[in-house]
């Protein structure tokens, strides 16, 4: 019986062998919120029959799923797999797309992830400490 981890395993290492920028995890991550992304646009009615994502779903597709997997580490957790940008992302489906793991259409491009979001702005600040207005409160004595 064909086990697709270890399969998957072997792409990441031929992968990892040509292009090391990214670690294991960021692939493993990749596959996953690809997967939410998908089952959260079918939820919502917003995924079309050949299942194909845009870049830019995708990418809110993982905005999600790494806020709700790793709350306020997010973007670290990111980091420390090689990910600082949208960019990073694309150029993981396009390693995976020369793999034959994912598919593409001819207008898919790895230039479809450079107009993403700023990294701070989509993992800090859902965390960020709200700021209370300050209270002039007279001297005492």
């Amino acid at each position: 019986m064909n086990d697709p981890n270890r399969d998957f395993n072997e792409v990441i290492h031929t992968i990892r062998k040509d292009d090391p920028r990214y670690a294991r995890g960021a692939y493993y991550f990749l596959r996953q919120a690809l997967d939410f992304s998908l089952k959260e646009m079918a939820k919502q009615g917003e995924l079309n029959q050949s299942n194909h994502l845009s870049g830019q779903q995708l990418l809110e597709g993982i905005r999600l799923y790494a806020l709700e997997q790793y709350g306020p580490m997010a973007r670290s957790v990111l980091e420390s797999w090689g990910i600082t940008n949208c960019r990073d992302f694309g150029n993981i489906v396009f390693n995976l797309v020369a793999c034959r793991v994912l598919g593409k259409t001819d207008q898919d491009s790895p230039e479809d992830f450079n107009v993403g979001y700023d990294f701070k702005s989509a993992f800090d600040a859902p965390y960020a400490p709200s700021i209370k207005p300050t209270i002039k409160r007279p001297r005492l004595g």
